[in-house]
């Protein structure tokens, strides 16, 4: 199964001075990705005016800000589904890295910074 199995302990990688994605598929529809959120890092606010973006929430705690001064829980087991114009952003509030699949199609897309 290349391409197609992947382990999330060798694909999820942290960096202490932001958050960091590592991209494990692209197509010509879709892209996935694996985000590791440390403790008081963040996701900026943002939205994707063409793509959906579902994440995935698998470790951690932190708030979601779903819309304009609106914050959210999101933990382990949660999934926020943000359409084409909606805003998102996260901040791990936790003491644990927050670990997240993010999946975006169509693809590619667009990042409009919102803070």
């Amino acid at each position: 199964m290349e391409n197609r199995l992947f382990k999330l302990s060798q694909v999820a990688q942290g960096d202490d001075k932001e958050a960091k994605k590592t991209v494990v598929y692209t197509s010509d529809s879709t892209t996935a990705a694996v985000w590791v959120v440390k403790p008081n890092q963040f996701i900026p606010t943002h939205k994707h005016t063409t793509s959906d973006d579902l994440w995935i929430c698998i470790q951690g705690t932190g708030v979601v800000y779903p819309e304009k001064d609106k914050e959210v829980p999101f933990t382990k087991g949660d999934m926020l589904l943000s359409t084409k114009d909606a805003q998102h952003g996260l901040k791990n509030t936790g003491n644990e890295d927050i670990i997240l699949v993010s999946v975006i199609a169509p693809f590619p897309s667009d990042f409009v910074g919102l803070e």
